[in-house]
């Protein structure tokens, strides 16, 4: 079972805390849109896919938070909340993505109860399909590769780069489903280490066999035909 790297669980923002690891796998809960920009900003979650959720859900705190009792002024608020989860990071285009889908979501309701209702239901709805996109990539992406394949990965896109599953580490997790034998060689991806601290971690919690090399090493393992 692939890791959950974040979800809307009570009202609030589950997410698996990704500076702990791999050392403490460690969940936080939050409950103010505040918060989760903050997460966000300090790579407590990070991965363009998990990173748009994110802000959905953010926004759809915000919307729970808020005393507006008129569109106007609800609308007013959600704004000001998706320039502050936008602000943490502007150059994610997953984030400005997710952000301006709730945003129409709620600019399309009529009262204050339809746009709060609307923005959660929304934002768990694109958590899901986040998923299921990622699972369709796996099952076709799985085709590719043969029986004993070793696959070399660099940095992170795993579950933990998304809502749940993965893209690229989705593949292998398909690959592995479907009753093939592989092997995988991750990159340790400096300077944050990616690759050692998340990669390595989630392929052997999915019982994945999982080889850590130095980026250096990289040239030298497809010289010698270690990589498929």
């Amino acid at each position: 079972m692939s890791l959950k790297t974040v979800e809307w669980k009570d009202n609030s923002v589950v997410m698996i805390d990704q500076t702990k690891l791999p050392n403490v796998l460690e969940y936080v809960t939050y409950t103010d849109y505040n918060q989760v920009a903050e997460a966000i900003r300090t790579l407590v979650v990070r991965g363009a896919p998990a990173i748009g959720v994110s802000g959905a859900f953010g926004l759809a705190l915000a919307a729970l938070q808020s005393n507006a009792t008129e569109k106007k002024e609800l609308i007013s608020y959600l704004e000001n909340a998706k320039k502050i989860l936008f602000e943490t990071r502007p150059t994610a285009v997953n984030l400005a993505w997710g952000l301006d889908k709730i945003m129409d979501i709620a600019n399309q309701a009529t009262t204050v109860e339809e746009i709060k209702n609307n923005v959660v239901e929304n934002a768990k709805k694109m958590a899901e399909e986040d998923i299921q996109i990622n699972m369709s990539m796996g099952k076709n992406g799985s085709e590719l590769f043969s029986d004993n394949d070793t696959i070399m990965t660099h940095c992170n896109a795993g579950a933990l780069a998304t809502v749940g599953y993965g893209t690229a580490l989705g593949v292998i997790r398909a690959t592995k489903d479907n009753g093939k034998n592989i092997k995988v060689i991750a990159t340790e991806t400096r300077p944050v280490q990616q690759g050692s601290r998340l990669t390595a971690f989630e392929l052997k919690h999915d019982g994945i066999d999982v080889s850590l090399i130095p980026d250096t090493a990289v040239g030298y393992t497809m010289a010698n035909r270690l990589v498929n």
